[in-house]
């Protein structure tokens, strides 16, 4: 479910920022608005942004090798954190120098209105690719708020689409002001203040998915939730206790489980096999990322 949903969001997400991206292009043509160039560039990055996580997908799905024999699931990881490089160098950045630059050497707006019909229709078009991806979003979140869906998904798609969704509303409301300030006031000053304001914005949600997407790159545990749920469906039966656990997502939909695990006494070999065999079909079916299970007999020794 994780990577359709993922897989309609980033769709969605691509054709309304490549429309927006040639309609942003052609008004900043005829109007010379900095804020319009700073949201084309903008639309631009999102649109081969989605280009690089719908990649990210497909190369993910590689079958093992012995070179990598876990598969390529962090590509998925990896992608989304270029996506967001992408995002602090060419939003961001670009933004704040053409803002700057602006402010600096103030430049009248031509044709400003057919900047705010064009940042208008980005906005309708933008609300719709946002609404979609909240919708694949609902699917998986649970009743994790927003903040911590963003903060603990495994999933990088839907954050990442997410994030540069409202990222990309509120650039456009904030180039619409810009632009709408300038008009009644006459004054450019304000539409190099919009362009400055839509790179800081950039830049926040930029570094947040940095930071989210380096975790996941460099390997996350099971959530809490299935933490739990993992060691109560191992002590079971013939197991006891768990010992030790070490949990890590080797891909989005791939969770890898190594443990060390205390059975009762007298057991012979065969009955030993036959309760790893349980515990694992028992784990893997209330955690069905689950993928890869290693379990390791042993014995429990009480703290001294």
């Amino acid at each position: 479910m994780s990577a359709g949903g993922s897989t309609k969001a980033i769709l969605a997400a691509l054709f309304a920022n490549a429309g927006i991206a040639v309609a942003k292009f052609a008004g900043f043509l005829i109007t010379g608005s900095s804020s319009m160039l700073a949201e084309s560039v903008h639309s631009v990055a999102d649109t081969s942004n989605q280009g690089l996580l719908l990649i990210g997908q497909k190369t993910s799905l590689r079958a093992a090798t012995k070179t990598h024999p876990f598969g390529y699931g962090r590509d998925r990881y990896f992608y989304s954190f270029i996506v967001a490089l992408m995002l602090f160098s060419l939003g961001s950045a670009f933004a704040l120098y053409e803002g700057i630059h602006k402010l600096s050497h103030p430049e009248p707006l031509k044709s400003a209105i057919v900047a705010v019909i064009i940042l208008v229709v980005a906005i309708g078009l933008e609300c719709y690719s946002f609404y979609t991806a909240i919708v694949e979003s609902k699917k998986v979140k649970g009743d994790a708020t927003w903040w911590g869906f963003i903060r603990h998904s495994r999933t990088p798609e839907l954050p990442v689409v997410l994030l540069e969704d409202a990222g990309a509303l509120f650039g456009l409301v904030l180039a619409l002001g810009g632009v709408g300030m300038t008009i009644l006031t006459g004054d450019p000053v304000w539409d190099a203040i919009g362009t400055i304001c839509i790179g800081v914005l950039l830049g926040v949600i930029a570094i947040i998915l940095i930071i989210e997407m380096k975790s996941l790159l460099i390997g996350e545990g099971a959530t809490p939730r299935e933490s739990e749920t993992i060691e109560a469906s191992l002590v079971s039966g013939k197991i006891e206790r768990v010992i030790h656990i070490r949990t890590q997502y080797v891909g989005p939909d791939e969770l890898l489980i190594a443990a060390k695990i205390a059975f009762t006494s007298d057991l012979t070999l065969a009955e030993i096999a036959q309760a790893i065999d349980h515990a694992e079909a028992r784990i893997r079916a209330a955690v069905p990322a689950a993928r890869l299970i290693y379990l390791e007999p042993d014995l429990y020794r009480a703290p001294v």
